[in-house]
């Protein structure tokens, strides 16, 4: 009988020190997104008002969505025209970046509104709904941002032209926590830029 109650405590200190010292994980990927220093989410260097902001000098990689030239401006230096584009906001599938065939005809509009006003800029807010984790949604919204960038670089606009923000889940359409809802989070918002 002590044999049984010393393996039973045994087991027992076993079961505490394992649950006492827990499972070792292993850190999320860091998601490279482009931009200065790399691009990295959590840099304290691309965030501006909690926003990741790609407008920094030099060009993606090869294979990175959003190629081409990156602008050389801030968007905060300009007027910021919302309701331009208000009607041509692109929405996304549930954890995608990828651009629907259903939205490329907003891009099209955009894409000839710029191309007739050789002043105007462009940027490209990307947004989530509010499952995931924060820091995955900022990295979401911004490749979303980047895919509508290199769609409107591939209708023959200038990507130096366009800026990029991701806001993650920061600024839902709508506040509720149903499907509906988050539909209308998962969105590319298009900010008209002039100059002062």
């Amino acid at each position: 009988m002590n044999a049984f109650k010393f393996s039973s405590l045994l087991a027992l200190g076993a079961a505490l020190s394992l649950v006492a010292t827990g499972c070792k994980h292993k850190p999320p990927p860091i998601t490279h997104i482009g931009g200065p220093n790399g691009g990295l989410t959590g840099n304290n260097d691309n965030l501006n008002n909690g926003a990741i902001l790609n407008n920094g000098s030099g060009s993606t990689g090869a294979g990175e969505v959003g190629g081409g030239n990156l602008p050389n401006f801030n968007p905060d230096d300009f007027n910021q025209d919302r309701n331009a584009f208000a009607a041509d906001t692109v929405y996304f599938d549930y954890d995608s970046s990828s651009i629907k065939s259903s939205e490329q005809s907003k891009l099209s509009a955009i894409a000839s509104a710029l191309q007739s006003d050789a002043s105007a800029k462009l940027l490209i807010e990307g947004n989530c709904d509010e499952r995931g984790t924060e820091e995955y949604n900022r990295s979401l919204g911004e490749r979303r941002a980047l895919a509508a960038r290199e769609a409107l670089a591939n209708q023959g606009l200038d990507s130096s032209r366009v800026a990029t923000r991701s806001y993650g889940e920061d600024r839902p359409a709508d506040p509720s926590h149903t499907q509906g809802a988050w539909e209308k989070n998962r969105r590319d918002e298009f900010v008209l830029l002039h100059p002062k």
